[in-house]
């Protein structure tokens, strides 16, 4: 089932009895859950027919037991069990005898980040119910959800404006969402949005994320690489979650060199290294800008460096920007990059 098919099956009122919402785009799973509860229990019968809990601290008989209990003057009980993938497997594992047999007046619905599919329950979730996964958004998708969203908000934009927006906002669609209510209050009566109206209101609040400096840094462009870093910092990000995120891209460009160098299918290196078909290409032409022997040398710098940022005499700033003018100055990126200038 896609979530189009969903959306019928709300309207027709054949809310399935066991539904999963899961993935790393939280707006969209918050916005369907939203759909869900409006669907199947009427807010005047919430106090009665609508029960919450929380998968770090449930206790699965509670759970259990509000759901075979029968909906009270309504035609569904709505049982929401969010954050998920922070259940143990031996919660979970208890709620499997009702999935195998649910109550069809209860809806299951559950929520979560990150899950590991391999579990017994979410096995048997998959095989008895409806399983959605909501994955980040990319940048070339943004300009159609925007468009999407801003239509079910009664406006439309012009094609430079949603550009300029697009650029502006980036793909964080909480961020995205806030932004649009804004826009349409500057616009009153109006419904077309121009550039003009994006530059008026919509500031430039995109975070460049910690991708855009993983990648700079893997084609060894140093300028740009210090710029989005200070700019991470800036805005707040934590500088160990900045180190891991550079450690995590690194090891994926040097099992991308290994794999290519055995000439492994591209739809099997990209399972291996865990990233998406759609930045295979770019991943692949970055590994080869570093030697076997820059990789070694790259990582034994990012072990200095956790040690150093966990210390108590270490300044961040200047520990991150001395890792950044290393890494530059192994392999070909610098140097590619200088000649092209």
């Amino acid at each position: 089932m896609t979530l189009s098919d969903l959306k019928q099956a709300l309207k027709a009122d054949k809310i399935p009895e066991l539904l999963l919402l899961y993935g790393e785009e939280a707006y969209f799973v918050e916005e369907t859950v939203q759909l869900v509860c409006d669907a199947a229990v009427a807010p005047e019968n919430r106090d009665f027919n609508l029960n919450h809990f929380l998968g770090r601290d449930f206790k699965p008989s509670e759970l259990i037991e509000q759901a075979l209990t029968f909906p009270v003057f309504a035609p569904h009980r709505l049982i929401l069990l969010k954050d998920v993938h922070e259940a143990s497997a031996d919660q979970l594992e208890i709620l499997i005898p009702y999935l195998e047999n649910p109550v069809p007046e209860t809806i299951l619905l559950v929520t979560g980040n990150k899950i590991d599919t391999r579990r017994k329950f979410f096995k048997k979730f998959k095989q008895l119910g409806v399983v959605l996964e909501f994955r980040r958004i990319y940048d070339n998708q943004l300009p159609a959800l925007v468009r999407d969203i801003a239509r079910d908000l009664g406006v439309n934009f012009t094609g430079a404006a949603l550009q300029l927006f697009c650029k502006r906002v980036g793909t964080n669609m909480i961020e995205t969402r806030g932004e649009l209510e804004k826009l349409i209050s500057y616009l009153g009566e109006r419904t077309l949005v121009e550039a003009e109206d994006v530059s008026a209101i919509v500031s430039d609040t995109r975070i460049e994320s910690v991708f855009d400096l993983t990648d700079a840094l893997g084609e060894g462009n140093r300028g740009e690489a210090l710029r989005l870093l200070n700019r991470l910092l800036d805005e707040g990000q934590a500088p160990l979650m900045v180190l891991a995120m550079l450690t995590r891209h690194f090891r994926q460009l040097w099992k991308a060199q290994e794999l290519t160098a055995r000439e492994t299918p591209h739809k099997e290196l990209s399972r291996i290294v865990g990233i998406s078909p759609y930045f295979l290409k770019g991943l692949i032409r970055q590994s080869g800008f570093y030697s076997t022997e820059d990789y070694r040398r790259i990582f034994d710098q990012f072990l200095e460096t956790d040690l150093a940022l966990k210390s108590s005499g270490g300044e961040p700033r200047m520990l991150l920007e001395s890792l950044i003018a290393s890494i530059c100055g192994y392999g070909r990126g610098e140097l590619e990059r200088v000649s092209r200038t």
